[in-house]
């Protein structure tokens, strides 16, 4: 699904040089290298405040407590996403409440974060799946009638951006109160272990937030906050710090490879090639709306899963994500909630399937790819 190895290969002298002199320096935790990288994303990102952590899921987490939310109190997601969106919420005895999301784009369907509010809401957590945004627009607007936090999901659209309706184009995970994301390896924008990071424009957050990620503390052995301990690690600092001058190239690759598969497959019975929204009609060489962290596909007629074993038994990457809807997991079952809530999500897991992306992706590779799925759904 993901070609690391020869990504590397492109950088193996920079991203050596650069874990080499972390080592020899011994700056282990908190190094300059991990300095460079949140200046440089600060930057990258036009936000004023990048604070790095250990992953993902810990910057969820620490968003979270980084807004004072209690037990109790409830928090909106989309129900068709990985778990550690839920799981925090969960884990900090928060109410999750969970909401079925477009057909189209995968995304948190608006109008259903409306009908699940209640006094209790305090914060909704939009994913930008598959590497394109959620509605940002009217989720702003929702947040502004009710008076709610909100921390954008961008671990899977760093570098995407979304215009918004003034018409200013702004990137993915700096538009909400806070923003996090993850450095999965397989991540558009990916170190080689586990890493994650928070963003705000918010300078008393972002004073806390630095604060809950070392412990609580701010001078030493003074534990002024509740806190955890969430850094990232030096030497996956100084590769990220390699790699970030070329997100936007690796995204424009993703791009284009997106372009191929659809154009190939746009006519084929049975498919649905994705939809880009934010008033986009197609995918075209200039959208930047969209970084195909995945480029995910629905096979109509109940033929997925007859399509996954045939490109099985060819040795042919997929993923299907996600197979199971958060709301029949047996972690997050919940009596409040009703099927016919979450119509769209549980036809998505019966139809959806991700095939190959990454910025190394070649012609050859996607027309393989292609005349296979072709030929099983003649």
């Amino acid at each position: 699904m993901v070609d690391l190895q020869s990504q590397y290969k492109h950088l193996k002298d920079k991203i050596d040089n650069s874990v080499i002199n972390v080592i020899e320096d011994a700056t282990f935790i908190n190094g300059p290298s991990v300095r460079s990288f949140q200046n440089n994303l600060e930057n990258y990102l036009n936000i004023k405040h990048v604070i790095p952590c250990a992953n993902g899921t810990d910057a969820l987490q620490i968003a979270m407590m980084g807004l004072n939310l209690k037990p109790g109190d409830e928090v909106i997601t989309a129900d068709f996403t990985f778990a550690a969106t839920v799981e925090v919420i969960a884990l900090l005895n928060l109410t999750p409440v969970l909401v079925d999301v477009d057909l189209k784009t995968f995304n948190i369907d608006c109008d259903k974060i409306r009908k699940a509010i209640t006094p209790k809401t305090k914060a909704i957590v939009p994913v930008h799946l598959f590497g394109q945004s959620a509605n940002m627009d009217e989720i702003i607007k929702i947040a502004q009638d009710y008076n709610l936090f909100i921390i954008e999901d961008n671990a899977q659209a760093i570098g995407a951006k979304y215009q918004l309706s003034s018409g200013k184009k702004v990137k993915t995970g700096t538009i909400g109160d806070i923003g996090t994301t993850s450095f999965f390896p397989s991540k558009n924008l990916g170190c080689y272990g586990d890493g994650g990071a928070l963003f705000t424009n918010n300078d008393d957050l972002a004073h806390k937030i630095r604060g809950i990620v070392n412990h609580g503390m701010y001078k030493r052995y003074h534990h002024d906050v509740v806190g955890v301990n969430s850094r990232l690690d030096s030497i996956q600092a100084a590769i990220l710090d390699v790699k970030l001058p070329h997100l936007d190239s690796y995204n424009k690759s993703r791009q284009n490879a997106a372009i191929k598969y659809s154009e190939s497959l746009s006519t084929v019975k049975d498919i649905i090639i994705p939809k880009i929204g934010n008033d986009c009609t197609q995918i075209c060489n200039n959208c930047d709306c969209h970084v195909f962290h995945q480029y995910t596909i629905r096979i109509l007629n109940k033929k997925r899963d007859g399509l996954a074993k045939y490109l099985s038994d060819l040795n042919i990457p997929f993923g299907i994500y996600y197979p199971i809807p958060l709301h029949r997991q047996k972690a997050y079952l919940d009596s409040r909630y009703n099927e016919e809530d979450f119509s769209n999500t549980n036809l998505l897991c019966e139809q959806v399937i991700s095939l190959p992306m990454h910025s190394e992706l070649e012609l050859d590779q996607i027309n393989f790819i292609c005349d296979k799925i072709k030929f099983f759904l003649k």
